[in-house]
């Protein structure tokens, strides 16, 4: 679970496979709560050129009013903020900086739900069982990169089957140089890495007729 906080708050929340949705079995959401929240109050957020920094400003005021402006839609939509929120960090008086922020209770109907906030904030989502775990993960208008994380090796797998995006990474794996990246839906088509991303390179050319033997 840390993994997955942190790599939220990467990059300033910047990566467009940044798993800022948390799917979250109902009945352990109290305790995912805590955690996560214990997380992101170890995040530093600060001068990108310091080695304590863990957050820096994201890109500019453009995406940092966006930013905001999904913050304070999430609140007055009716999420659960358990930390951070809107404004800069305490004793930040300029500069792009945005605090880590978590809701939960989140639902998929919500606006931070639904678009691509880029920016480091976390939405943690409730489901009941698989089967509404796999609906949710489906139903959003992108398709780049999901995480499942099962301790039943063979449960994982079937989960991250069904879940429509162009790479879905199990129980913490990464990928290297030799693995497709790429989206479904909103997300774009074609791929980059290994093989395929080759293949956007090539010019295929069919040969139709007359048997060569």
């Amino acid at each position: 679970m840390k993994q997955s906080v942190l790599h939220v708050f990467q990059n300033s929340g910047q990566s467009c496979n940044a798993p800022t949705r948390m799917l979250v079995p109902a009945g352990k959401m109290a305790a995912v709560e805590t955690i996560a929240k214990r997380i992101a109050e170890t995040v530093v957020v600060g001068d990108p050129a310091s080695d304590k920094t863990t957050v820096g400003p994201v890109v500019s005021k453009l995406q940092f009013d966006r930013v905001e402006g999904f913050i304070e839609k999430g609140i007055a939509e009716g999420a659960h903020l358990i930390t951070g929120g809107a404004g800069r960090p305490d004793g930040m008086l300029k500069g792009y900086f945005v605090k880590p922020t978590i809701f939960s209770n989140v639902r998929n109907d919500m606006t931070i739900a639904r678009e691509e906030i880029f920016g480091p904030v976390l939405c943690i989502l409730p489901y009941q069982t698989e089967e509404e775990a796999v609906q949710i993960a489906n139903d959003t208008p992108y398709g780049l990169a999901a995480y499942v994380w099962s301790q039943d090796n063979v449960r994982a797998r079937r989960v991250g089957n069904r879940i429509r995006a162009g790479q879905v990474a199990l129980n913490g794996a990464s990928g290297d140089m030799q693995t497709p990246f790429g989206g479904f839906k909103m997300s774009g088509n074609g791929r980059e890495y290994g093989e395929f991303g080759l293949r956007d390179f090539l010019e295929v050319k069919a040969m139709i007729g007359v048997d060569a033997a």
